[in-house]
């Protein structure tokens, strides 16, 4: 039956029974989704703080003063610094930059590094991604100073006040009504309010005005990187910033496509999450934060195109150390018989490199589906990350034993933890005794969201593109799957020693298509099995060719 929503919108029954699923059940709610227009961007003049963020500002380009962008060393941090050192370097402000390396300064703004910028003359401090959590650093530069605006996307503390200009939209009493914007999306936001400033006292009569929508693919990929809710101001950022990447500006953003070996014009927002954002985040892991921001900033080809080397070498070895650590980690777990009697994993070493754990982290999780600390152990410390599972609160479960740790912070999914050696052992039973009180056998088992049953009869060029018509997809807006049962595996092989390729038949459709399992290898072979899938529809470009594929997330064998 035709859904009601499909009569009133125009869209196919297909398209309306999806938004429906994700909440969307009225036209209005519908057609606001679907419609991206940068029109429709909300007033960056609506931030608490904006007016005496534009202030600083304001003088510190009408008197030349030095501008440092302090950012963070993961993806949002990084093209929030670009953007906005790009920003003000395009009107020959003196604008600078600094990341923080995470495995010797950590998160956000520190004393070493507020007294560094002190000492090169710096005049305005304008944070991004962080800060917010900073009061005695930003007061630490206004006593060395300094004048110092922050914008930031995190939670503010508890009984926060303020002692400069802060721009985020969770601060208490700020009115953006769009609170689910990351670091480089509030910068964004910054960059519009400067500009309209400054155009307004008639800075660009004797300049070149910057065209922000040039920036707006450091803002999509910063935004799908922090894995924000893709809905309402971030949609259409996403949206226009993925369409901008086609013919980008930035000499770093092309070669960081040309060693991803992504042709922008077939790139979509998943792209930016598995092929840009780990590539970006790679240097900073491994403990070099500067060769990324140096290829987001670059202007001149070839010193771009070194810097992405750079960059893929530094992925690449991320990707080796992160190996090495979770094969490690395997071997133990076998030696301890397995994790079928744990509800939760808990593994450290002495050697394990801190810019990975939470990778790593997230992988145990993916593989067995339960909460997993991984730390380094090192002079008498444990530092280490956290992932979890629907259904278990990290952070409130590590609440629940504060007096065993020196630090830690984090929110449901993940957190971060530092803890004497001598409270391990009373940590981890603990921390095993509470999720054995919270998670039945049950919660163990991941669920699939599943958008409906697809006949192989239904699905064909055009279904794919009304499903792309639904993109930007990501947090918050899930990519669509599907069911089939009953389906026959015609023959099947291993690709790239992890991937399973195979081709699949339903009963009563003489169509085969296409099938890849992305990491089932462990599911050949498959020929002569009857199977239900989980799966979505996507077209294969191989050699300039166009075919219909099946991307399986999930397969099971029927049994007779």
């Amino acid at each position: 039956m035709t859904p009601k929503l499909a009569l009133e919108t125009g869209l196919s029954p297909l398209q309306a029974q999806l938004l429906i699923n994700r909440g969307m059940t009225d036209s209005g709610s519908a057609l606001s989704f679907l419609k991206l227009s940068l029109a429709d961007m909300v007033d960056p003049m609506l931030f608490k703080g904006m007016d005496d963020a534009l202030m600083l500002i304001r003088e510190a380009a009408d008197n030349k003063d030095r501008i440092t962008i302090f950012g963070d060393y993961d993806a949002d941090g990084l093209t929030a610094t670009a953007l906005l050192y790009n920003f003000f370097s395009s009107f020959d402000l003196p604008v600078f930059y600094y990341i923080p390396n995470r495995l010797e300064e950590g998160y956000g703004l520190n004393k070493k590094a507020v007294e560094t910028i002190g000492k090169n003359g710096t005049g305005l401090i304008i944070t991004v991604d962080c800060g917010t959590s900073h009061e005695r650093e930003t007061a630490l530069a206004q006593s060395l100073g300094m004048k110092i605006v922050v914008t930031d996307h995190h939670q503010a503390p508890e009984n926060f006040r303020p002692n400069c200009p802060v721009i985020n939209p969770h601060q208490p009493g700020c009115p953006f009504p769009f609170k689910d914007l990351a670091g480089v999306g509030v910068g964004f936001f910054l960059a519009v309010a400067v500009r309209a400033d400054l155009r307004e006292r008639g800075w660009f009569k004797t300049r070149p005005e910057p065209d922000l929508k040039e920036y707006l693919d450091l803002v999509a990929l910063g935004t799908v990187a922090d894995r924000v809710r893709l809905m309402g101001q971030n949609r259409i950022l996403v949206n226009s910033g993925v369409e901008t990447l086609v013919g980008t500006r930035w000499a770093g953003m092309k070669a960081l496509m040309e060693v991803a070996n992504l042709q922008d014009s077939e790139i979509m927002a998943e792209d930016l999450a598995f092929r840009l954002a780990p590539r970006l985040n790679a240097p900073g892991r491994i403990g070099d934060p500067d060769i990324a921001i140096q290829l987001l900033t670059s202007h001149e080809p070839i010193s771009a195109k070194n810097f992405a080397l750079r960059i893929n070498a530094a992925n690449s070895k991320r990707q080796s150390i992160e190996r090495v650590i979770f094969d490690r980690i395997e071997d133990m777990l076998e030696t301890r018989g397995g994790v079928k009697d744990r509800r939760t994993l808990f593994l450290g070493a002495e050697d394990w490199h801190k810019g990975v754990l939470g990778i790593v982290a997230s992988r145990l999780v993916d593989k067995y589906y339960r909460p997993s600390l991984v730390f380094n152990i090192q002079d008498g410390l444990a530092v280490g990350s956290g992932r979890s599972i629907d259904g278990f609160n990290l952070f409130r479960a590590l609440s629940q034993f504060s007096q065993l740790f020196e630090k830690f912070g984090g929110h449901a999914h993940a957190a971060g933890f530092t803890v004497k050696t001598e409270s391990l052992k009373a940590l981890e039973k603990d921390l095993e005794s509470l999720a054995c009180e919270m998670l039945g056998d049950e919660d163990l088992v991941p669920a699939i969201d599943v958008d409906g049953e697809l006949p192989f009869q239904d699905i064909t060029s055009e279904t794919v593109h009304q499903l792309r018509a639904l993109s930007p997809f990501g947090e918050g807006n899930p990519e669509p799957v599907f069911l089939a049962r009953s389906v026959e595996a015609l023959e099947s092989r291993v690709v790239g020693e992890r991937h399973l390729k195979f081709r699949v038949r339903q009963a009563g459709e003489g169509r085969p298509l296409d099938a890849i399992g992305f990491g089932m290898a462990d599911e050949h072979p498959l020929e002569g099995k009857t199977i239900d899938m989980v799966f979505t529809p996507e077209l294969n470009r191989w050699q300039g060719v166009e075919s219909l594929q099946l991307r399986v997330v999930d397969l099971k064998e029927q049994k007779n």
